[in-house]
């Protein structure tokens, strides 16, 4: 009698860990694809102004020394610790989000009801980030152009959600 339920735990571990693996593999790629579009908007934009690597080196300031060192763009001198620690931070956070988004788009892809509310949370969520600088990245938000960060945050969700939609084409959203 043990047998066969040993058999079927097993087989139903390895489906779960199966799934597991292929929601964190998704979540990794979606998190990449958002973290490279934005990491190739910084550098684009802080490019074309002439100070390449300003906004990462102010977001990493701001992130890693609580604000203090914030200066216009004519007197930072780059510091390229801060530009790496503050992209792989930026990038572990997109990854978690891109795994989080993925696990959740699974599950509405079985439960239709839930697809709405997984929308109205990254929508939320993306009102909680504006909100958040506005409150309290003021200093950044002088230092910086605020709506080309903005912007380089909705394109990467962008690239996140347009990875995402492909991954799960068939899902179905129920209001």
């Amino acid at each position: 009698m043990t047998a066969p339920l040993t058999k079927t735990t097993s087989a139903l571990s390895k489906v779960q860990g199966s799934k597991t693996i292929k929601w964190s593999q998704e979540g990794m790629i979606a998190g990449t694809c958002s973290t490279a579009t934005i990491t190739l908007w910084f550098v684009l934009l802080d490019m074309w102004a002439g100070h390449p690597f300003y906004t990462p080196h102010m977001l990493g300031t701001a992130l890693f020394k609580g604000g203090s060192g914030l200066l216009p763009a004519a007197h930072v001198e780059v510091c390229l610790g801060i530009v790496c620690a503050f992209t792989a931070t930026h990038w572990l956070v997109f990854e978690l989000l891109g795994a989080l988004a993925s696990v959740l788009l699974a599950l509405a892809e079985h439960n239709p009801n839930l697809g709405f509310g997984v929308l109205l949370g990254f929508v939320l969520a993306t009102d909680a980030l504006v909100g958040g600088a506005i409150m309290f990245a003021e200093p950044v938000l002088h230092a910086l152009a605020w709506p080309s960060v903005l912007l380089g945050h909705l394109i990467a969700a962008g690239a996140m959600g347009g990875y995402l939609w492909r991954r799960h084409a068939r899902m179905v959203i129920d209001p």
